[in-house]
C-alpha cells in the first residue's frame, strides 16, 4: 500500500509536507529576504548603470582602439578608414626617445611625422644624393607624405621637403602590428649595398635595429609580431578543421552526459575498484620492501657507515632504508583497512548519493543546460566592465603639448612640455628655434568633477563587477539546489517532481532571494578586494622588501586564501539552505554549517568519493577525447572519400589543444552541475534524517536504497 496522493507533500513545488509544526521546510508561502541587502545591491547596480552611461558620454574608445596620425586624425575610421595603418617617418626617433611598443600602447606618440597608409612599407628605399636636384613628385609618392602636401602642385624641394618631414627621408621593410608599422628585425640584416652610398643611412638603420634588439624586450614581441604567417596558417588551419573540432565538443559533451547518467550503475563498481587497487598497491609495496630488506640482509653496510649524502641511491642500498619503508606502508596500509571497516556505512551512503543524483539529473536534463546561462551572464558581466574601463579611461579631451626631441638645443627648453597645441593647425614653422619641435598627445583633461574622480569611478567598476559575478554564481547555485532539493522532497519519484523545476527555482531565486544571494556574493567579494590589495602591494613592494616584511604578507595572503575558500564553501551550503527553506542568508550559513559538523564524518567521505568518481570522469572524457583527436588529427585515422585530409593543416597540434581544452570546459560544466545535485541532496538526506522518524506524521523522503543501508523504512498505512 503506498501513500495516498492527498497525503503527499505539495507537488506544486515538490516539498515536505509541514507534518511537524517546529518543521519549517520549504513552503508556498516564501516572504523576500535580506532586503536591506537587496535595496543596496539595486543601488549599486544603478549607480553601475549611471557611470556606465557618464563613460559612454565623455569616453572614446577610438583612443585605445586605433592609431593616431600627426594631425590627430584617427587611422582605419572616418576620413582614413581605407588607410588601416600608421607608419612613422623616422622610428629612431621613437627608439631613442621612448620604447616603441610601450609609445603604441599608452597612446603616447613618438617625435616624428605619422601618417596613416593602407599597406606597409615592405621594402628598403631612402633619398640618394642624385634625388635633391629632382622635383619631389619625381622622388617621393603620395601616399607615403602627409596629406597637406600636393607633389604635383608644392614650391618646396626635395631637401626643403626633408627637413620639415613632409615625406620620409627614408623607410625600411615594416610589419603591420596593433594597427602600426613596425621595423621587420629579419629584414634589417639584409640591408642593400646600394644603401651604403647614402651618407648616414646605414647607420641609422642599423642603430634603429640595435635599439629594437636590445631594449626593454621590444625586440622579441616585433620579432614575434614579424611571424603573423604563423597566425595566419593558425586561422587556416581553424577555418577548416571547424567542423571536426565542433564534433569532437559534441563527443566530449555525450561521454560526459553518458558518463554521469551510468553513474547510477557504474558508481559502486568504480568506487571499490579503486579501494581495492588502492590496497593492493599497498600490499605490493609491503612485499617489494621486505623482498628488498631480505636481499640487502648478507651485507654489511649499515645507515651509520653511508653517513649524509645527496645521493639518494646509496640510501636504497642498506638493509635499514627498506626496513622503515616496510614499517611505514605497514602503518599506512593498517590505517586504510581500519578506516574502511569503520566507515563501510558512510562509504555506501556515498555510493548511494551519488546513484540517487545520476538518477535526479536523468529526470532534470534541463539542468545540465544551465551552465551555459551562467556562462552567459559571467560575459555580459565581463564585456560591460571592460566596456566601461575603456571608456572611463578614455573620458576628456586628448591634451597635446609642444615636445622637442633635443631639448638641449637653446630655444627648445622653453617651450618643452609647457606649450599646448592642435596637431591638426600646428605648423613647426612657428618654431624656427626648436627644429625638432612635435606636437605630441600628452594625457587626458583630468579637469571637471568627472575626470577627477576618475580613479575612484575605476576602483567602483572593479569592485560592481566583482560582486556581480560572485552574484551570478551564486544565482546559479541557489537555482540548481532549488531544483534538485525538490526533486529530493517529492514523495513518490518521479510523479511528484513539479513541471520545469529549474524555471521555477530560477524565478523564486529572482522573486524572494535576491537579497540573500547578494549578501552572500558581497562577504566574498570583500575578501576577494583584500587579496587583490596584498598582491598589489606584494608587487610594488617585492624589491624593497626585508625578509620578516615578506613574512608577514605571505602569511596574510595565505590566511585570506584560505579565507575565501572557506567562505565559498559556506555561501555555497548557505544557498542550498536558502532554496530549501526560503530562510535569510546568515540563518541559512549558521544552518547549514552546524548541521555539517554534525556530520562532518560523512561530509569528509562524500566530498572525497566525489571528488575521485569525478575526477576520473574528466579524466576518462578529457584523456579518451584528446587521443581521438591526436589520431584524427594527425593522419592516423582516415576519413573514407577524403572528407578530411590531415596533411592539409599546417599546425595539427593546434586543433588537437583546442579539442582537448574544450573539452575539459564541456566536463568541467557538467561535473560542476552533478557536484551541485550531491551537495544539494546530502543536506536534504541529513535534514530528513534529523528531523523525520518513518512514522505517519513523518516519513521518510531518501530513496529504498538509502534506507536499506541505515536500516529504517517508513510505516504504511493499515
Amino acid at each position: 500500500m503506498g501513500k495516498k496522493k492527498e497525503d503527499s507533500p505539495d507537488s506544486g513545488y515538490g516539498e515536505p509536507a509541514q507534518f511537524d509544526p517546529n518543521f519549517n521546510g520549504p513552503i508556498r508561502k516564501r516572504g523576500c529576504t535580506d532586503i536591506i541587502c537587496c535595496i543596496l545591491f539595486m543601488a549599486v547596480i544603478l549607480g553601475y548603470i549611471g557611470i556606465g552611461i557618464l563613460a559612454w558620454l565623455y569616453g572614446d574608445p577610438r583612443h585605445v582602439l586605433y592609431p593616431r596620425n600627426s594631425t590627430g586624425w584617427f587611422c582605419g575610421v572616418g576620413p582614413n578608414k581605407d588607410r588601416p595603418n600608421l607608419f612613422y617617418f623616422d622610428i629612431l626617433k621613437c627608439a631613442t626617445s621612448v620604447n616603441v611598443m610601450a609609445t603604441a600602447l599608452n597612446g603616447f606618440q613618438c617625435p616624428t611625422t605619422q601618417i596613416c597608409v593602407k599597406t606597409c612599407p615592405e621594402e628598403f628605399w631612402a633619398v640618394g644624393p642624385l634625388d635633391y636636384i629632382k622635383k619631389p613628385k619625381e622622388v617621393f609618392e603620395q601616399n607615403i607624405c602627409v596629406p597637406s602636401i600636393d607633389l604635383e602642385t608644392t614650391n618646396f624641394t626635395v631637401a626643403e621637403i626633408v627637413n620639415k618631414e613632409l615625406c620620409p627621408f627614408f623607410f625600411m621593410p615594416t610589419t603591420p602590428a596593433l594597427g602600426r608599422c613596425f621595423p621587420d628585425i629579419q629584414a634589417l640584416g639584409n640591408i642593400p649595398d646600394a644603401f651604403s652610398k647614402v651618407p648616414g643611412l646605414p647607420s641609422s638603420i642599423n642603430e634603429t635595429s640595435n635599439l629594437i634588439k636590445n631594449g626593454t624586450g621590444s625586440g622579441d614581441i616585433l620579432n614575434g609580431f614579424s611571424a603573423r604567417d604563423v597566425g595566419i596558417r593558425i586561422f587556416e588551419d581553424f577555418a577548416s578543421a571547424w567542423p571536426w573540432i565542433l564534433l569532437g565538443l559534441v563527443i566530449a559533451m555525450l561521454v560526459s552526459l553518458l558518463f554521469l547518467l551510468l553513474l547510477r550503475f557504474t558508481a559502486p563498481v568504480m568506487v571499490w575498484l579503486l579501494i581495492i587497487a588502492l590496497l593492493g598497491a599497498g600490499a605490493y609495496g609491503i612485499w617489494h620492501c621486505y623482498w628488498e630488506y631480505d636481499n640487502y640482509k648478507q651485507t654489511s653496510a649499515t645507515i651509520h657507515d653511508v653517513g649524509f649524502t645527496t645521493d639518494f641511491k646509496v640510501y636504497l642500498q642498506v638493509q635499514e632504508t627498506w626496513l622503515a619503508f616496510l614499517i611505514i606502508l605497514s602503518v599506512v596500509e593498517a590505517i586504510i583497512l581500519l578506516t574502511l571497516i569503520f566507515l563501510r556505512t558512510r562509504i555506501l551512503i556515498a555510493i548511494a548519493l551519488i546513484q540517487e543524483s545520476s538518477k535526479a539529473i536523468g529526470h532534470m536534463m534541463s539542468s545540465l543546460t544551465y551552465p551555459l546561462v551562467t556562462f552567459v551572464l559571467l560575459l555580459v558581466c565581463v564585456a560591460y566592465w571592460g566596456a566601461t574601463a575603456v571608456y572611463l579611461a578614455t573620458s576628456g579631451e586628448p591634451v597635446y603639448k609642444v615636445v622637442a626631441l633635443n631639448s638641449t638645443i637653446t630655444g627648445c627648453e622653453t617651450i618643452n612640455g609647457t606649450v599646448t597645441c592642435d596637431p591638426q593647425t600646428f605648423n613647426s614653422s612657428e618654431y624656427s628655434a626648436c627644429p625638432s619641435a612635435s606636437c605630441i598627445f600628452i594625457n587626458y583633461n583630468e579637469e571637471g568633477l568627472f575626470q577627477r574622480n576618475m580613479f575612484n569611478l575605476q576602483i567602483y567598476n572593479a569592485v560592481a563587477f566583482l560582486w556581480c559575478v560572485n552574484f551570478v554564481i551564486a544565482l546559479g547555485q541557489c537555482t540548481l539546489a532549488g531544483a534538485f532539493a525538490s526533486y529530493y522532497w517529492a514523495y513518490n519519484k518521479p510523479g511528484d517532481i513539479p513541471t520545469f523545476p529549474v524555471c521555477a527555482s530560477f524565478m523564486r531565486a529572482i522573486r524572494y532571494h535576491v537579497g540573500s544571494l547578494a549578501f552572500g556574493a558581497l562577504i566574498l567579494t570583500l575578501v576577494q578586494i583584500v587579496r587583490i590589495i596584498l598582491e598589489y602591494i606584494d608587487h610594488k613592494t617585492k624589491s624593497a622588501q626585508n625578509p620578516c616584511a615578506r613574512f608577514l604578507l605571505c602569511c596574510l595572503k595565505c590566511c585570506f586564501w584560505c579565507l575565501e575558500k572557506f567562505i565559498k564553501f559556506l555561501n555555497r551550503n548557505a544557498y542550498i539552505m536558502i532554496a530549501v527553506y526560503g530562510k535569510n542568508f546568515c540563518v541559512s550559513a549558521k544552518n547549514a554549517f552546524s548541521l555539517l559538523m554534525r556530520n562532518i564524518i560523512r561530509v569528509v567521505v562524500l566530498d572525497k568519493v566525489t571528488d575521485i568518481l569525478l575526477f576520473f570522469g574528466k579524466l576518462l572524457v578529457v584523456g579518451g577525447v584528446g587521443v581521438l583527436s591526436f589520431f584524427f588529427f594527425s593522419g592516423r585515422i582516415q576519413l573514407p572519400g577524403n572528407t578530411f585530409r590531415s596533411e592539409n593543416l599546417n599546425y595539427y597540434w593546434m586543433p588537437i589543444i583546442t579539442v582537448v581544452f574544450g573539452s575539459y570546459l564541456v566536463a568541467h560544466g557538467f561535473f560542476s552541475v552533478y557536484n551541485m545535485c550531491v551537495d544539494t541532496l546530502f543536506l536534504c538526506f541529513l535534514e530528513d534524517l534529523e528531523r523525520n522518524d518513518g512514522s505517519l506524521q513523518k516519513p521518510y523522503y531518501m530513496s529504498k536504497n538509502l534506507m536499506k543501508i541505515l536500516n529504517k523504512s517508513n510505516k504504511q498505512a493499515k
